[in-house]
């Protein structure tokens, strides 16, 4: 299991998006405690919100519009902070990609747990975008790699297993993935089934 190490927050930044109220009063002392330079925002995030290391939200006045980024794809770890549990606002709670909540109303304590999460969170998002990119990315190219295979053994003759092989030592000296080294190549490679296609 990975082991997450404690954070220290001093000298990050936060935006309390929430009505002047009292709970949204109670987390950003909560956040300046933690040496976080936190301010309060409402109705809307501002250009300058959009640098803040984090975002914590009203989750039962909050609505679509409100953050400009496409629904789900935060550039920056959100915390709810959620008073009504009805099924509907905890849906679309979940469609803005928040990693972690506070209960409201907010206690002395609970920030700091709840940005350890969100960031955690935020941060396994990421890492999994990426690998699903990586994914498509080489699927995509999948093709260009075959047929990269296929004129190393038509023009030297080689097995499959020999051509992939000499692809493979070739990228890893160029330091690319094999993918961008058959992309290179693509340009002196026929597509194998043009003439098929001719004939």
């Amino acid at each position: 299991m990975r082991r997450v190490p404690t954070p220290n927050f001093r000298g990050r930044s936060a935006v309390v998006l929430h009505r002047p109220h009292a709970a949204a009063a109670a987390v950003l002392r909560q956040l300046e405690r933690l040496g976080i330079a936190a301010r309060p925002a409402w109705p809307a995030l501002a250009a300058a919100d959009l640098s803040a290391d984090f975002v914590l939200f009203d989750a039962d006045t909050a609505h679509d519009g409100q953050f400009p980024w496409p629904a789900g794809s935060p550039p920056m770890p959100l915390v709810a902070l959620i008073g009504s549990e009805a099924p509907g606002r905890l849906d679309w709670v979940l469609a803005q990609g928040a990693t972690a909540h506070l209960l409201k109303p907010v206690a002395s304590g609970g920030v700091f747990s709840a940005l350890v999460i969100a960031e955690h969170g935020f941060a396994e998002r990421r890492d999994r975008e990426a690998r699903i990119a990586d994914l498509e990315t080489r699927l995509r190219l999948r093709p260009v790699v075959v047929r990269a295979i296929l004129t190393l053994m038509a023009q030297r003759g080689l097995s499959e297993a020999d051509a992939f092989r000499e692809i493979r030592s070739a990228a890893m000296q160029r330091r690319r993935s094999i993918e961008e080294h058959c992309l290179d190549l693509a340009a002196g490679i026929p597509d194998p089934a043009a003439g098929r296609r001719g004939g």
